[in-house]
């Protein structure tokens, strides 16, 4: 089958031969004097453009990147000047549809220098990463294995392709990247994912992204970047997940961007954004941070915005005689054009039906925001074939593997067992709660790999292990957690439960809060991990009944008889956790030699009511600790281990008493809802008339876990 470029080259062909049968004469000196004025194109458009005093960078980058349509419309604006210089030619029909037919051809020619990549072939898609190359500085030298030579991209680094040979993902994330972003990225016109988030690229963003009409997920946060939002991001009507924020933009937001209807997530915020926000049709969305922009429901004026230059010669005049040209040079080939048109789109829509079809027969693909879909043999061999060697601990919905990626980062697979229905709906549970809930302490899902048969999540590696192994590890080749680290960490878990009670939309529930599900990061940050019990609890709601999940000694007495759980069953937890960090011991075996294996929580009230809080201090801190922070620590864990959950604190205020403990100034960024505890010792006073000193012991039965780390 013949392709749309050779077709309308034959077509041209084809008309030349009639004219030479009709009057041969006039064709070759049609034919010469056409040639001269065409060597004498490039300097003509260039005065013209001159004369004009137009941005000659702006206008010759968009003559390579133009379509059929932009590059007529521009041929049209400038005709102008070369009828001055030609008019005795353009006047005769003869060279006018003789012009057409040949500016076609050149306008197909660099439209094809431009085109998507063959089958056989990545050469373009080759020049085009490299010119990205070219544009940015590579310190850790990322990018070395990226090579001009290569004719398949697929090998290199960071770089993701289809079944086909297309590039279709480039996930440059926290690579210490820096420079510009090259507006040759609109020439990956199959590019459906592109994160570079967490570097430090500047200058604008290239307005070519427009060009990749099929992305899904483009993540530009946490850069350098200037200028103004583009607006051909409106282009990118398949765009699923959008973030821009922590950059420095200006301008406002763009109509069309704001206008995307598919776009689940869309992030701006702490930009230098100005103007009134318009309506934003996106699911999600975040605008905070940009002190200039006006709530388009204001009805304060934006006066004290910064004004914003436009850049856009929309507004100039368009000059009379142009206008007319272009009228009657449209008027006189629209008809000739129009029946090459529909031979054109008549070819390209039978060769975009053969690519539907290609993409309707590949793999299913289920993408969730931001997050890496690995292959299920990416993760075979990174964690050794799941070798036993690899496991870093084993729950009640699988083993959890260390992995080592081919960019050499270590990351923990979680392999959930018996993938069945249940599995399945458990599985988009967690990917669902765990990618929308994003927190420096709660632990970030990185990817996953969904098969018939197997359900992987991907976290990253915490090196420290998590709080339980190393409060009770044997061996001593790591530095014991001192007194200080210990409540640093459970101010670290309570600020990651705040943001899941307070701050999510809708609320999430954690519902197995434990030393185990308490990761360490390489700074020793408490990370709040496995979501995998984790309840969606709907805002009109204050609790929901459900089976009961979770460690029994973290069980709150309300859920573990009822089945009812709200964020007090996580208070609950928290409480037996602090507990567990003053006492280096489990919630059900104390195992000091004071008193029988049992609940920690009836020993601490007996001997909180005894004032012997010395006793259950963790041999291993050898005496360093402070008796008053102790005991503030003691009552607010035994607040939190209340009976009745109505007498529980919230979360929000666990927080602030665990601040005035460490000394740590309260966090704006977090919210602060509810009445401020007292801070005086004696005010969190432990009575029996509570009934709380005995209820508890109903619960001494032997350890058993419902569901361990995963």
């Amino acid at each position: 089958m013949v392709e749309p470029k050779g077709l309308e080259f034959w077509l041209f062909l084809a008309l030349l031969l009639l004219l030479l049968l009709f009057d041969p004469s006039y064709t070759i000196q049609v034919c010469y004097v056409f040639l001269v004025d065409a060597m004498c194109l490039p300097c003509y458009l260039l005065e013209e453009l001159h004369s004009k005093k137009i941005k000659q960078k702006t206008q010759l980058s968009v003559l390579t990147t133009l379509d059929f349509h932009s590059s007529f419309h521009l041929f049209a604006t400038n005709l102008s000047g070369f009828c001055n210089k030609s008019s005795n030619i353009i006047n005769n029909m003869k060279f006018v549809t003789l012009w057409v037919i040949l500016f076609r051809v050149f306008v197909s020619m660099v439209d094809a220098s431009d085109s998507l990549l063959s089958p056989k072939g990545v050469n373009y898609e080759v020049a085009a990463l490299m010119s990205m190359k070219g544009k940015m500085i590579d310190e850790y030298h990322v990018l070395d294995g990226w090579d001009i030579n290569s004719v398949d991209p697929c090998t290199w680094n960071m770089v993701a392709c289809s079944s086909e040979g297309f590039v279709i993902s480039l996930e440059m994330a926290s690579t210490g990247l820096a420079g510009t972003l090259s507006p040759s990225i609109g020439n990956l016109g199959r590019l459906r994912t592109l994160l570079l988030q967490n570097n430090a690229l500047s200058g604008p963003i290239p307005a070519e992204i427009g060009k990749l009409t099929g992305l899904e997920t483009l993540d530009l946060s946490s850069n350098q970047f200037v200028g103004e939002i583009p607006s051909s991001l409106g282009f990118l009507t398949h765009l699923s997940y959008l973030r821009l924020n922590k950059n420095k933009l200006s301008g406002d937001i763009p109509g069309p961007v704001a206008n995307l209807t598919g776009l689940s997530f869309l992030d701006v915020s702490f930009n230098n954004l100005s103007g009134a926000s318009p309506k934003i049709r996106a699911k999600d969305y975040r605008i905070t941070g940009n002190n200039y922009l006006c709530p388009s429901s204001s009805s304060l004026s934006c006066v004290n915005a910064p004004k914003v230059a436009n850049e856009s010669n929309s507004n100039k005049q368009v000059d009379n005689r142009h206008r007319w040209i272009v009228s009657v040079t449209l008027g006189v080939i629209c008809t000739f054009v129009a029946s090459i048109m529909v031979l054109v789109c008549g070819v390209h829509w039978y060769r975009s039906r053969l690519i539907c079809t290609s993409y309707v027969q590949q793999d299913y693909e289920f993408n969730v925001g931001h997050l890496k879909r690995f292959t299920f043999r990416e993760l075979q061999v990174a964690t050794g074939n799941f070798s036993s060697k690899n496991i870093l601990g084993q729950g009640g919905f699988g083993v959890v593997y260390k992995g080592c990626l081919l960019n050499r980062s270590f990351v923990a697979v979680k392999r959930l067992k018996d993938p069945n229905l249940s599995g399945e709906i458990q599985f988009q549970t967690e990917l669902e709660m765990i990618s929308l809930a994003l927190h420096r302490n709660l632990l970030r899902l990185y990817g996953f790999c969904l098969t018939s048969d197997e359900r992987l999540l991907v976290y990253p590696y915490m090196p420290n292990g998590s709080v339980a192994d190393r409060l009770r590890e044997s061996g001593r080749e790591t530095p014991i957690l001192d007194w200080n680290r210990r409540m640093h960490i459970a101010l670290g878990a309570a600020r990651g439960l705040l943001y899941l009670h307070e701050q999510c939309n809708p609320k999430i529930i954690h519902r197995d809060v434990k030393a185990a599900n308490i990761l360490l990061d390489e700074n020793f940050e408490a990370v709040v991990g496995d979501f995998g019990l984790a309840k969606l609890l709907d805002p009109r709601d204050s609790h929901v009944t459900t089976a009961v999940r979770g460690t029994v000694g973290h069980i709150a007495p309300e859920y573990l008889s009822t089945g009812q759980s709200s964020e007090k069953t996580d208070v609950f937890g928290f409480g037996v956790l602090l507990l567990e960090l003053i006492t280096g011991q489990k919630a059900l075996d104390t195992g000091n030699g004071q008193v029988q294996k049992g609940m920690i929580l009836d020993l601490v009230k007996t001997l909180y009511e005894e004032k012997r809080l010395h006793v259950l201090i963790d041999r291993d801190l050898k005496g360093c600790y402070d008796e008053q922070e102790l005991e503030k620590a003691v009552e607010l864990a035994l607040l939190c281990t209340r009976a009745h959950p109505t007498c529980r604190p919230k979360m929000s205020e666990v927080m602030k008493v665990l601040e005035s403990i460490t000394g740590q100034p309260c966090n704006l960024d977090e919210p602060q809802t509810g009445p401020t505890p007292q801070r005086d010792g004696r005010s969190f006073s432990f009575s029996r008339s509570n009934g709380d000193t005995r209820e508890g012991s109903s619960f001494i039965i032997e350890a058993m876990e419902l569901s361990g780390p995963r």
